[in-house]
């Protein structure tokens, strides 16, 4: 059976991964410490991206490089892959593994790509990608260097990937320019910036905030929350002698920062309390915000926020659900997948802001700023009111529905159909205000935080190629992982895409996770273990039975091998009652130990695992770099190519488990070819 439940039992055994904690060379303590249910799930997302598992294909020249790993509910994590070519990053390539804390592999996505067989070597000069790529910005300001990539899709080609920041005739951009490398065609364009479409604060009363100082000396920086700041567009972070900020004026920049502050810091709150993720970008860190922009807009550039003014310049555009809006586009950013492109996607990243900013007003429920779900109300940003309705898009002419037409629909527009179904999860068709539905059905909600966490943990599934199907398909495997047991908010979920016309997809779950009744069969390997030299192989035979009901079709795979090995079944699948025989063929360099290999059998209608124990060479690993022998007691995972012990440079960080459960160790293996 397919993901999520068909990976359950995966478990990565043998892998590198690292985290900036570099161990020090020590004695090896008597009882090490226990594997963080973190690293045991980054780990076993590591093995399933090297192994090529479910969706995590590649082809020759291909990896997939771990970019992140996010905490989500349910005891889940989400780690986060850049698939490279030839050490190139591939552009739309990205996979996101889901993983429990025991170790075991839940689900996978990838973006699609066509099989990649292109030259790494340009003909075109770099200097001729920039003037290319600055050709398609009005007014240019800076421009990054060229960067090799290669951009995936029907036909992969290798790029240059040119950033140009500057101005179109009516907004700012920080336009993604990839250039043919070999034609100097313009391939393909993303924007980083994403619109919003259009002490005494002035939209919330008087509020408190977290500002830096002590004395006669403040600042305007969030002094626990990193990179949390706000000042004048254009120039530095507001300061001030004493601790009281702004003056309740519209107009007044100061008090557009209080806002600001009291919006992004109650939105990080929320986002620690509701959702479990830590800080706007995942990792305990934040960005700057600016007021005084000169436009009737405010925007998130990539890296900061940008607010400016109503169109009768009386008001900053600072309201909590616009500042919660911005944000949530660094949120979208920062989950797996990034900003993604074209205008389907767009839409979703838009109205991922405008959940964000609701779910903050909720969070703060101010009873100045009362939570709502319109956008843009309390700025009144153009004279004519909010500027999107997420209980009736249709209010101002934004699609209340799916259709074909949303990947050509403005982006903005094309927040509306994921808006609606965010209304109708959290708050039901019959709320006030009342909300159509597409299909004429009545929805019930489930209250705002639990529609926030179903959505933020969907969210974490989101891959580059992200779409309404996936969302839906996402979101619905959410609902299972954080209400086990409970259908009420599966059906829920499930409803409220229903009723904004989203299809169902190809291997979207069922509410109970259970197997047909009587379907199920054993899985057992004869021998369970075997010993080779490095180059050798091993072989054993995987037996299917059939316990009850009827024959089933089995998906055979394995995880968890050593460097170097690999592994083919034949056959590769089979029916239950049927037999394969898995060789494992390990290579010359394969390290010596122990490893604990898991055999997989992903059924229509049941899975099963079975372990075999592999053991390379004497077991234990081979003796150099001067003899010395770490214990890796703190699970302190070591980046490649750091300094190490004497110099050398630590390379990988192999793991055996042949001591579990009691003492698991590691050794690291240098660059120069010595192993500790």
């Amino acid at each position: 059976m397919r993901s999520p439940r068909g990976l359950a039992a995966i478990a990565g055994l043998a892998l590198t991964f690292a985290v900036p904690a570099i161990p020090a060379i020590a004695a090896a303590p008597t009882t090490p410490a226990a594997t963080p249910p973190e690293a045991l799930a980054a780990r076993a997302a590591d093995q399933a991206a090297l192994s090529g598992a479910d969706r995590l294909a590649k082809g020759a020249g291909e990896a997939f490089v771990r970019t992140g790993v996010t905490p989500g509910g349910g005891g889940l994590y989400y780690a986060s892959y850049q698939r490279t070519y030839h050490g190139l990053p591939v552009v739309g390539g990205d996979a996101v593994v889901v993983a429990d804390g025991a170790g075991r592999v839940r689900g996978t996505e990838a973006a699609p790509t066509a099989p990649i067989a292109v030259n790494t070597q340009a003909t075109l000069k770099a200097e001729q990608a920039t003037t290319i790529a600055k050709a398609q910005v009005s007014t240019v300001d800076t421009t990054t260097a060229p960067k090799l990539v290669v951009l995936a899709g029907d036909a992969p080609k290798l790029a240059y990937d040119v950033v140009v920041s500057g101005h179109t005739k009516t907004k700012p951009t920080k336009l993604h320019v990839f250039v043919d490398s070999a034609t100097g065609k313009v391939l393909d364009t993303r924007d980083d910036v994403r619109e919003a479409g259009t002490g005494n604060s002035y939209y919330a009363g008087t509020v408190s905030i977290d500002t830096s100082g002590s004395g006669s000396s403040y600042s305007m920086t969030d002094p626990a929350r990193r990179g949390i700041a706000c000042g004048r567009e254009g120039g530095s972070i507001f300061t001030k002698s004493t601790n009281t900020w702004g003056n309740s004026s519209g107009t007044d920049l100061e008090t557009g920062c209080v806002d600001t502050l009291y919006s992004v810091q109650t939105e990080w709150k929320m986002l620690g309390d509701w959702l479990g993720r830590n800080g706007i970008d995942g990792a305990g860190g934040g960005f700057r915000a600016s007021v005084g922009l000169n436009d009737v807009n405010a925007y998130w550039d990539g890296s900061s926020t940008h607010f400016g003014h109503s169109q009768d310049n009386r008001r900053q555009a600072t309201p909590m659900d616009v500042v919660g809006h911005e944000f949530g586009h660094a949120i979208f950013q920062t989950t797996p997948g990034g900003a993604g492109s074209g205008n389907e996607n767009g839409g979703l990243n838009e109205s991922t802001g405008d959940i964000f900013g609701a779910l903050t007003e909720a969070y703060a429920n101010n009873p100045v700023d009362r939570p709502d779900f319109t956008v843009g109300e309390g700025v009144n940003l153009v004279g004519q009111g909010p500027i999107r309705y997420m209980y009736n898009p249709s209010q101002v002419g934004d699609p209340n529905c799916y259709s074909a037409s949303i990947p050509s629909t403005e982006v903005h527009a094309a927040a509306g159909p994921q808006n609606h179904w965010f209304y109708l999860l959290s708050q039901g068709s019959n709320a006030s205000p009342a909300s159509p539905t597409c299909n004429g059905s009545t929805v019930t909600g489930i209250g705002i935080q639990k529609a926030g966490k179903i959505f933020y943990n969907g969210l974490l599934k989101k891959t580059s190629s992200w779409n309404h199907k996936a969302a839906r398909k996402a979101t619905l495997e959410a609902a299972i992982a954080l209400f086990p047991g409970s259908c009420t908010e599966f059906n829920a979920t499930k409803a409220a895409w229903d009723a904004v016309s989203v299809p169902a997809v190809s291997g979207e779950p069922s509410c109970s996770g259970q197997p047909p009744a009587g379907n199920d069969y054993s899985l057992t390997l004869s021998p369970s273990s075997a010993s080779v030299q490095p180059g050798q192989t091993a072989t054993t035979t995987v037996s299917t039975q059939i316990t009850s009901g009827n024959a089933q079709a089995v998906q055979l795979l394995a995880t968890g091998l050593p460097e170097g090995a690999k592994a083919t079944f034949s056959p590769a699948s089979v029916q239950s009652g049927g037999t394969s025989t898995l060789t494992i063929t390990t290579s010359a360099t394969t390290p010596q130990g122990t490893s604990q290999v898991t055999v997989t059998g992903d059924g229509t209608d049941a899975d099963h695992t079975a372990q075999f124990s592999l053991t390379v060479g004497t077991g234990t690993p081979p003796t150099g770099c001067a003899g010395l022998a770490e214990w890796d007691s703190a699970k302190a995972y070591v980046p490649n190519d750091v300094v190490g012990h004497n110099g050398h440079k630590w390379t990988s960080l192999w793991y055996s488990t042949g001591a579990e459960p009691g003492a698991p160790t590691s050794w690291a293996v240098w660059s120069d070819g010595g192993a500790c």
